[in-house]
């Protein structure tokens, strides 16, 4: 198995506050890069939720009423 500290591939996205997405479907991780440089990661995030993520009009204001409240676990990743 890959070790957790490997870096995910991320995609760049289009938004004011969000600068890049990653996900492992597999272990249903999600690595969000914000617009300040900090990096994230959502641990049990299902697919579909990602999946309406990517699809949104606009992701940062979905990321900010979908995933916030949700409280997934999360980290920050140096």
């Amino acid at each position: 198995p890959a070790s957790r500290s490997q870096r995910m591939k991320r995609a760049a996205v289009t938004s004011r506050s969000l600068r890049s997405l990653g996900y492992d479907s597999e272990q249903q991780v999600l690595e969000v890069e914000f617009s300040s440089g900090a990096l994230y990661r959502y641990e049990e995030v299902p697919p579909d939720a990602v999946q309406a993520l990517l699809e949104a009009d606009s992701l940062g204001r979905h990321f900010n009423q979908v995933f916030k409240p949700q409280h997934y676990r999360y980290r920050r990743v140096e």
